[in-house]
This record gives structure tokens, C-alpha cells and sequence, in this order.
């Protein structure tokens, strides 16, 4: 669990390694905030009271994601690579199947230390961000709260289906994501009968979609696009920026968001640890 002062001082150095290389990192600050106090996820450097290095470790079902920063006067030290090598140990010791390293597509110094560490390219994602256009509220399909255990089950199920979960890692992941704070959990609905899921995440002021899916048998009918057209109506009236991410290999889904008026706001490449 992090403490407040822990917050701001990964928040400051955040500001400075961004305006640096003139880059966004992607540290999932709604999970920051969401930390439990026996979770040893996060990995703090001082030199003299300053925070000078920060490594993450953020789980999604079954795989976790690394992302950190160096102040840029403590570079070319090791430091990375050391709080890197017991994050990597912890993580491969709780058994997780894939781990990924997050860097910003245009940081030079990310790049770098890649290039010298065992892993391999595996995705880029964008990160996009909603301009307002005209969208047309679709009343076929239906967005409604996600309440029972049914909804529960439905989610778990469409994260197996449509993301590659086990069963068992859908259900500690959105058992995980219920304790959590700043989320709406939505079922998509046709005709009284559910046909995916979206969920939004709330963060100073930006709503960001995440876990949409859709049921493959329903695919192909255009309810990805109504219900996606639909809760960006619900959340930009109700006064929020509107994101989301998407893998730039799926080039279906990419051209969907921007028809919907989604733009590429910036890209995050991601390493696979061999």
C-alpha cells in the first residue's frame, strides 16, 4: 500500500521524467491508488530524502506489466536495472505466465536499456482520447448496471472467451477489480438478453474504457459500435474526458474507435521477459 507522500513523490517524478524526454508513462495511477497493504508491488529509491527511481508491478489476470522511471540526474547508474531484476523475481515467484515490460514508444532512454536487457518485442497499444463528435444513441442496444452474481459470472465468462483468461485467473482478476475503488461495471444488452460487457474507470477527471467485449456469437451485428457510441454519450455528458486503449494489431477494433471519433493520443511498446 502506498502513503500519500509515496503518491506525490512518484507523481513529481513522474512530471519530471515526462517533460524530459517529452513522453507520457503509462503507471495505471488507478491501481496506484488501489494498493493493498500486504501487496509488495512497488519498488521506491531515495537519495537524500528524494525519490529518484520507481518500478510498478501491475496484474492483469494472467500477466503482469513492469513500468518505472530514473530521475534523469540518477541515469547510466543501475539503478533500474536493479529494482527491475527484484521485481522480476518476485513476479516470476507468483507464478504469473507472461510478463511485460511498458515503455513509451518515443523514449530514448527506455529504448536503450531494452535493447540491453533478455526480452523481445511483443505489442504496441494506443492510447486514444475522444473528440467530441455527433454520436447517435442507439436504443437496440441497452447498457445496464453489472449487480448479480449472474453479471459476475457473465463477466468472467467473456473475459475467457474474449481475452484468453482461465476461468480461475477472470475470477481473482474481477474480484480484484470490485475491492477496487473509481470503477462502473456495465452488461451490454439486446433484446432483455446480454451480449458483452464494458467497464469504466474514473481518474482526475478522464473516464477510460476498459474489458470491453462482446460475445463472439453475437459479433458481427454491430452492438460493439452502438454500445460504444452509447457510453461515450453516458460519460461525456456527465462532464468526463473519454479514453481508451487499444493493441495497434487489432486493426478492427482500431478502426472502429475512430470512427467514433477516437484519435491516437500516444503509443506504449511492450517487451516480453524471456
Amino acid at each position: 500500500m502506498l502513503t500519500k507522500d509515496e503518491l506525490l513523490k512518484i507523481e513529481i517524478l513522474q512530471e519530471i521524467c515526462e517533460k524530459k524526454e517529452n513522453i507520457k508513462l503509462k503507471l495505471n495511477w488507478d491501481m496506484l491508488h488501489n494498493r493493498k497493504e500486504k501487496e509488495s508491488l512497488d519498488y521506491l529509491q531515495y537519495t537524500n530524502g528524494e525519490l529518484i527511481a520507481y518500478l510498478g508491478i501491475y496484474h492483469f489476470g494472467n500477466k503482469a506489466e513492469i513500468c518505472g522511471m530514473v530521475h534523469p540526474d540518477y541515469r547510466r547508474q543501475g539503478i533500474f536495472s536493479k529494482l527491475l531484476n527484484k521485481a522480476i523475481k518476485a513476479t516470476v515467484s507468483a507464478g504469473y505466465k507472461k510478463i511485460l515490460l511498458n515503455a513509451p514508444a518515443h523514449s530514448t532512454s527506455a529504448r536503450g536499456l531494452i535493447q540491453r536487457l533478455s526480452c523481445s518485442y511483443d505489442m504496441t497499444e494506443y492510447q486514444m482520447k475522444w473528440t467530441p463528435i455527433p454520436l447517435t444513441k442507439s436504443d437496440v442496444i441497452t447498457i445496464r448496471h453489472s449487480i448479480t452474481e449472474i453479471d459476475f459470472n457473465l463477466e468472467v465468462e467473456l473475459d475467457v472467451l474474449c481475452f484468453g483468461f482461465s476461468e480461475k485467473e477472470a475470477q481473482e482478476y474481477n474480484y480484484r477489480l470490485r475491492e477496487e475503488e473509481g470503477h462502473n461495471f456495465y452488461i451490454i444488452v439486446r433484446e432483455d438478453k446480454a451480449v458483452g460487457k464494458i467497464r469504466v474507470a474514473y481518474q482526475d477527471g478522464e473516464a477510460w474504457i476498459y474489458g470491453f467485449a462482446i460475445y463472439p456469437s453475437s459479433q458481427g451485428h454491430g452492438y460493439g459500435r452502438k454500445a460504444l457510441m452509447n457510453i461515450v454519450n453516458q460519460e461525456y455528458t456527465k462532464g468526463y474526458d473519454v479514453y481508451l486503449e487499444v493493441e495497434a494489431k487489432n486493426d478492427h477494433a482500431l478502426r472502429l474507435y475512430k470512427s467514433c471519433g477516437f484519435e491516437v493520443m500516444q503509443a506504449q511498446d511492450y517487451y516480453l521477459w524471456n
